[in-house]
Order: structure tokens, then sequence, then C-alpha cells
């Protein structure tokens, strides 16, 4: 149960080392600064050795909705991505998890099938606290809302009423609530059939995300609650963002690879495999959202993977009002989101977005996003220099129905270790069910 590994680059302490690092019964035994050691079993020579990445917006989708995704693609996918701990929504398995029956559906579905580690938000669509209150007991990390139309009927969103009544009830628990932050009142409705992607744009401008945003942002001062804004894709509202985390509001904030890998002015008519809420936006803002994340207005990086298969993302008719709308990425969470900073920040503040950040909003910064003595031996093994094409034979998520499919990224992962397992190396998947369920206060054995 004893393992070694070696890098010239150890991500330790915010800086690049030499080190060895000793592995023991799925935690860090301990790390040796310096030249490699004797017995080591993998030198990983000059690829980055980091803590496992961690995405804290993932859709499995599983129970209900499998053929569109699940919990043994979406952690093998993740594994060879780099990501050793995901975040499960309360959307869009069907039941959606917004009763403790539910998410007992969804653990036992999980069970022998996570290949990475995996923790559950819980889902809040009325103003009773009852089952909520149940799901934060059996370990549920958080509550996931919407302010507009989630795209699943059985998921709706909150009313203004209902949302500070949740505010107000979480306040001095401190748990998380986050937010889909859309207005209805500023969409502006598509008729069928809308191949225009400027079309699709502008039904949702930007001033539908900074009102809501700015509105989450008073509850949030109002009742000092914790609260997380999801997928931030508009640039004018990182200001309201920003002067809230001055004032010391327990604000955080994410944005997604795709929101700056991608640009509107890219996107060609018909290509609704780009379609998601918020959209896309001009390059402009994006370029703004990159700054947000190398000055701290913006805490970190999650995919919001939400896969759908090839008829219902519209992929034959191009029809963005009627495709689903979502992103399949998980697996590209490194590469995709270095690929689109690379230029712009170094190594060593890009890779806290995606390790120590996450691992602190999820509350597990005592165990996770960090290469220390008695942490849990998630590893992520890499080379941000290396460009690798992604294609179907890369992709392995359930549908390779992705906008990244033909774009050449860098920072190709070459090792995955999940609690102290070799899990995913050069091409090959090694070991299965090596994750855990990541409950609050502790973590559970898949086969519990």
């Amino acid at each position: 149960m004893r393992l070694g590994i070696f890098s010239n680059r150890c991500y330790l302490n915010g800086e690049l080392k030499k080190a060895n690092i000793i592995i023991e019964n799925g935690k860090i035994r301990e790390i040796q600064l310096g030249e490699k050691s004797q017995g080591i079993d993998y030198d990983f020579e000059d690829d980055v050795i980091m803590p496992g990445a961690i995405d804290p917006h993932v859709h499995i989708n599983e129970p209900g909705r499998t053929e569109w995704e699940g919990f043994e693609t979406a952690t093998k996918a993740a594994a060879k991505g780099g990501v050793t701990t995901l975040v499960d929504m309360p959307l869009n398995s069907s039941p959606v998890t917004t009763t403790i029956s539910a998410f007992r559906d969804k653990m036992n579905a999980a069970n022998y099938q996570l290949n990475v580690n995996c923790g559950f938000w819980a889902g809040q669509i009325n103003d009773s606290f009852d089952e909520l209150e149940k799901l934060l007991q059996a370990g549920c990390l958080g509550v996931k809302i919407f302010m507009v139309h989630s795209g699943i009927d059985e998921f709706p969103n909150l009313s203004q009423e209902d949302l500070e009544k949740l505010m107000a009830h979480l306040g001095e628990k401190k748990i998380p609530v986050l937010a889909h932050c859309e207005w209805d009142e500023d969409l502006k409705p598509l008729e069928s059939p809308v191949t225009s992607y400027p079309k699709f744009l502008n039904s949702r401008p930007p001033s539908s995300e900074d009102k809501a945003i700015e509105h989450f942002i008073t509850l949030c001062g109002r009742y000092d609650t914790r609260a997380h804004v999801v997928h931030v894709a508009s640039a004018s509202a990182l200001e309201k963002i920003k002067l809230a985390k001055a004032q010391g509001l327990p604000l955080t904030a994410e944005t997604c690879p795709h929101y700056i890998y991608f640009d509107a002015e890219s996107i060609e008519d018909g290509q609704t495999v780009f379609k998601c809420c918020p959209p896309i936006r001009n390059r402009d803002n994006n370029d703004k959202l990159i700054q947000a994340l190398e000055d701290g207005t913006l805490d970190m990086l999650g995919s919001d993977h939400s896969p759908a298969p090839k008829k219902l993302k519209g992929i034959d008719t191009g029809d963005f009002s009627t495709a689903w709308g979502g992103i399949s990425g998980v697996q590209f969470l490194i590469s995709a989101g270095w690929t689109a900073v690379k230029e712009k920040m170094p190594l060593e503040k890009f890779i806290p977005l995606i390790t120590e950040r996450p691992a602190e909003f999820i509350s597990m910064h005592h165990r996770k996003g960090f290469l220390k003595a008695g942490y849990d031996a998630d590893i992520t093994v890499w080379s941000p220099e290396t460009e690798f094409m992604v294609d179907d034979r890369t992709i392995w998520h359930k549908h390779s129905i992705t906008p990244y499919k033909g774009k050449t990224l860098n920072g190709k992962v070459n090792a995955t270790f999940v609690n102290g397992k070799l899990v995913y190396k050069k091409g090959i998947f090694l070991n299965r069910n090596c994750g855990t369920k990541i409950l609050r206060g502790e973590s559970v054995m898949i086969n519990i």
C-alpha cells in the first residue's frame, strides 16, 4: 500500500519544486524535497504533479436520465482529464435531488460506479425546508437554486420571495447557496426555428445576468448567507462581485472554461453544440473574465458539464430555440481552462483555480486541494506544454458531442491518482471504483 512518485515540478506551497511524494493507505504520508529518492515507483520527470483537480459543477444525470450521462462514464472521463473530485448537481437526474428519497436513489445509483470522488448538491424548488434539512443532514454540501427556468420542468426556479426565505433560513448555518443567476423579465422569447447564434445570444442579454447577480448579492449581505454565483458569463457583473467581496460579504463566484476559451464571434449559425445558458459572449467580454480569475474577483473554474444525446442537442436541426442548453466538458476542465489563460497568467496562479479554491468552497480544504502530509492522495500529473487534438478517440464522456472536438488544447494529463491508486495513465484506464462519496464532514467509501 506504499507508493512513491517523483517530479522536477511538484506544486508545493505555490511553487514548482523537485520532490518525492510518498503515498500510503490512500494518504500522502510524506513529501521529500530534492532529487529523486531510492525506491520511487514512478518518475514523472518534468511533468507537473499537483493536487487532483476539483470540479464543483457537474451534471451526471443519474438516475433517470442515464442515457445523457451516468456515474460510470462521467467519472471515468473526469479521471482522464485529471479531475479527482467532482460535485454532482441536483438536476438533470430524474427524480431531481430535492427530497431525501431522491437522494437515496442517487446514492444507490452511485455505488460501485465512482472512478473519482463525488460530492452532491441538494436542490430547492419551494418555500418548505423540511426536505432540505434532511438532505443537508444526510451530507449534501449545499443547495442549488435557479432564478430562471432551469430547462427541466421538475426543477422550477424559486420566486424572489422564496429565495429570500431560503437565504434567511441558511444565514446562520453557513451552508452555501449556489444560484443560476438570470432574470426572466430580461429574456427575449425565441420562436422556432432559430439557427442564428447572434439572435440566440441577444435573447439572453448581459442585463438578465447582471440584475440577478445584483439581487443575489443583496440577499447575501442582508442575511450574511454564503452565496455562490455559478457560471458567470457576463463581464459587466464583475464590478458588483468585486465590490461585494471588498465589503467582506461571504460571496464566491465561478466561471467555466467554455466562457473563456470560446467566443461568440467564432460560433457559426446552426452550431447548437455551443448552446448554453447563460450564453457564450464576445471575445472582449471573455478577456475580462480571465482578468477576473487572475485578480481574484472570480474564485474558481467549474466545467458545468451538462451533456445530452445528439437529438436533444439539436445537432441535426441547428435550432437554438429547442436544443438542450449545456456544454459537455468535465474531461477538459484543466486543458481547456489552461489553454484559455496560459498567455495571461502563470501556471502557479492557474493551479489554485482548480484545486485549493474549490476545495475550500466545498469545505474539504482540510484534506483535499493541497499536496501535504496527511491529505488524501488525489493527484494529477500533467504536461502544461503538451498539445493534443480532441477527437472521438480521446473523448470519454458518454457522448462525443462537445464543442471541444476538433480543437487543439494545451495541457495533456498523463496520470491520475485517486485515493492513492493509479486510475489513469497515458491513455489507459487502470482501476475502477477508486472514488469515495464526499459528504459534509466525512467521506464514505462507495461500498458502504
